[in-house]
């Protein structure tokens, strides 16, 4: 099977070292060997954790026996802890039975092997192989399917199919799910199509899919909205004689809702109850969620009522939908009476529950109201999360409230919470808008300086924030280095700086600059026409105004309430040619 063109990172050429290092039996890292980083990972907190100090005091109790318990015991104890994801208590717990003279077995290694890729260092699951290797143990299923998991964890999906080659190359047949764990990992990063070769591979060879093997990948077709691809591998999987299951039809009703294709969702519901799969929480959420997304909240109802009629009570997702729903139709006091009734009824709301509202509250600009229910979430132990933070940082600087906002981002951080690069954009807009050029750079300069790398959304502000201040030759010089940072001016980048040209009266290096951006691949959007030709018409160049207004409208575009405005004050100019008039005149119509 062909793997998708990758970049080979040092981090990936090390893990195909080491493949080709285990395959061939050359030598093995000793667990005693792990990096100190990892085998001192917080083993003492696990203690505090009853379900894990019974494990670990059986695992003291057993290494104290004379003679010592069988590896089964051993396995069975570490199998209970990895279930718990104590990942590291399995490393160190492997490393004291090493000290012990204690020989694992293949179990023992596999289980060490899925605590390393869930820790992220699918790197040590391959030392473990080599290991397992060097012990003259046979890897078996588990082994190869744990490392492809690992693998595609860390979004390294060439190796993972190059192991999975490698893996048939050496005799090992995979099976049903070596399969399916591939073809999720394929999902995940978008390769649906290699997914759907694989799944015809594995049907040609002796493995026969499940139902979780074509649910992945019809799931994965309904989020790239290629519902026709899903609905036909669904017949496919009927005639073959797999049954759907609830995960199967909630895929194609979401998918299905996501096009507003509501005879289709009616249809495929009355078919899963012929057949005796019952729509649950989730297949009335994701339809509430759907409805009301486009506004249509008397639906929304109707579902709602539907599913309690039939016993399924709505949970926080069902109720967060609704209100939702209200908020976009900036029905507030509905989207309250929802999350009253969801308090009523028993539901606990969660953190986003809160988010939807104090979101609302901003947009109203009622700060206070956003405020009292940021600290009334906080005395009911739900932790703000970043979203939370950033809606009501950008709410107070909406209202002007900039050393609010500051202090927001104090208490945001002294809590724990790391503001990310839309909570520097909140205050980098904020700041420039304000007239704070100098505090603006300085935090630019800090979000440089950090492990965060600006975006072009962020130097866009800044270009803007010098512009507004008359820096014109700050915000060209900004402009002309975004290439050297990594980056390519998008349409709102360029109308930013055409707009600051035109501004100073620098109509013809405006217009150079607008003529590049088609050039460069970046089309000119309505907001570039207007502002551009707004630029002319204030400048009094009207033949360059015409031209613009007239392509403007050639692409379908058409002149905004500040050009319009402009035009008529043209118009009622006394000293302006009759001609020029006739022709400003046709824009208005």
């Amino acid at each position: 099977m062909e793997a998708p063109a990758m970049k080979m990172t040092t981090k990936t050429k090390t893990k195909t070292k080491m493949l080709r290092r285990a395959f061939s039996s050359c030598g093995s890292r000793h667990l005693l060997s792990l990096p100190l980083c990892f085998s001192s990972l917080s083993h003492n907190t696990f203690h505090s954790k009853s379900q894990n100090f019974d494990a670990l005091a059986s695992f003291d109790r057993m290494l104290r026996m004379n003679p010592l318990p069988t590896i089964f015991y051993f396995n069975k104890l570490l199998t209970s802890i990895a279930k718990t994801k104590h990942h590291s208590t399995v490393v160190s717990l492997s490393h004291r039975m090493d000290s012990f003279g204690i020989l694992p077995d293949v179990y023992t290694l596999n289980i060490l092997i899925n605590s390393f890729c869930n820790s992220n260092r699918v790197d040590l699951g391959f030392s473990v192989l080599a290991r397992i290797l060097k012990l003259g143990f046979q890897p078996d299923n588990v082994t190869f399917t744990t490392l492809i998991r690992g693998l595609c964890f860390e979004d390294e999906i060439g190796d993972a199919l190059h192991l999975f080659d490698k893996m048939i190359g050496e005799g090992f047949q995979p099976n049903v799910v070596t399969y399916a764990t591939l073809m999720n990992g394929l999902c995940k990063v978008g390769n649906t199509s290699a997914a759907i070769r694989l799944l015809k591979r594995m049907e040609q060879g002796n493995c026969q899919a499940n139902v979780v093997v074509y649910n992945t990948i019809i799931d994965s077709l309904c989020k790239d909205r290629q519902l026709t691809e899903a609905l036909n591998l669904f017949s496919e999987m009927i005639a073959v004689g797999i049954t759907p299951d609830i995960f199967t039809y909630n895929s194609l009703i979401h998918g299905l809702c996501n096009l507003c294709e509501w005879k289709h969702v009616k249809t495929l519901l009355k078919e899963m109850v012929d057949r005796m799969v019952m729509p649950d929480v989730v297949t009335f959420t994701t339809m509430v969620d759907a409805f009301c997304k486009v506004g249509k909240i008397t639906e929304a109802h109707d579902v709602v009522n539907t599913m309690i009629q039939r016993g399924i009570e709505p949970n926080v997702f069902t109720y967060n939908a609704l209100m939702d729903g209200y908020c976009l139709q900036c029905k507030t006091d509905e989207a309250v009476k929802v999350f009253d009734m969801m308090v009523h009824k028993g539901c606990v709301p969660n953190v986003w529950s809160y988010n939807i509202l104090i979101n609302v509250y901003c947009k109203m600009q009622r700060i206070d109201k956003a405020k009292y229910l940021f600290e009334e979430m906080c005395r009911k132990e739900l932790i703000p999360d970043v979203v939370t933070y950033n809606t009501l940082i950008q709410g107070l600087c909406h209202v002007g409230r900039l050393q609010d906002a500051i202090a927001v981002l104090h208490e945001m951080v002294s809590h724990g919470q790391i503001p990310d690069i839309v909570t520097y954009r909140i205050l980098l807009d904020s700041l420039c808008k304000n007239r704070h050029l100098d505090e603006a750079m300085d935090l630019l300069k800090a979000i440089e300086g950090s492990n965060m790398d600006p975006d072009i959304q962020v130097y866009s502000i800044v270009i803007d924030g010098m512009c507004r201040a008359g820096e014109l030759e700050a915000a060209r010089d900004l402009f002309s280095n975004l290439s050297s940072k990594g980056l390519h001016p998008n349409v709102w980048a360029y109308t930013i700086m055409i707009n600051g040209l035109c501004r100073q009266g620098l109509l013809a290096e405006a217009s150079k600059l607008f003529r590049e951006m088609n050039q460069n691949g970046c089309s000119p959007n309505d907001c570039t026409y207007n502002l551009i030709a707004q630029g002319f018409l204030q400048n009094n160049e009207t033949l360059g105004a015409t031209q613009l207004l007239e392509e403007m409208r050639a692409r379908g575009f058409s002149a905004d309430v500040s050009t319009t405005t402009l035009l008529v004050e043209m118009l009622s100019n006394d000293s302006l040619d009759q001609s020029v008039k006739q022709n400003l005149s046709t824009f208005l119509k």
